[in-house]
């Protein structure tokens, strides 16, 4: 259970939690649409990258999507989950060595997309771990069943 109660505003649980403040809630998930859809870096390479941050970020939430698919990853998308996963050990303190690699892969416009993406993510991932936002839970077979048969929940 999540640490405040949902407000009426949103579309999903997070949304619900960011929106006691209604303006907060929008401007987040304007962010969010604009950062998450295909730009510079594709929509898929930043899925694999949202789903390596989500592994330590703490958010229950965030990681129900799974963890990221190695049989999607092309050049690019693993030199972009490799400096997500140097940036959750080292957060500020990467080295120019680091930021030279992805120099070999990405154009800076790329490079500041990534950056964005991986800091925008991880504030979103934080945002849940700390609110205690837990997945929502799908119903199985069988408390499905139970519900039909019995016209109740199963606990």
């Amino acid at each position: 259970m999540a640490r405040i109660v949902e407000s009426k505003f949103g579309g999903t649980p997070f949304q619900r939690l960011l929106g006691h403040n209604k303006e907060v809630m929008e401007r987040w998930s304007q962010l969010g649409d604009v950062l998450e859809k295909d730009g510079l870096l594709s929509a898929k390479l930043k899925e694999q990258v949202r789903r390596t941050l989500a592994q330590s970020n703490g958010c229950e939430y965030c990681k129900v999507k799974g963890k990221p698919d190695p049989s999607l990853f092309d050049e690019k998308t693993s030199i972009a989950i490799g400096f997500a996963e140097v940036f959750l050990k080292k957060r500020s303190d990467i080295s120019d060595s680091h930021f030279n690699i992805l120099k070999d892969y990405f154009t800076e416009e790329e490079i500041s997309e990534l950056c964005a993406f991986i800091t925008f993510t991880t504030a979103q991932q934080n945002f849940g771990a700390i609110m205690k936002l837990e997945p929502i839970e799908k119903p199985t077979f069988s408390k499905l069943l139970f519900q039909i048969l019995h016209g109740r929940s199963m606990k």
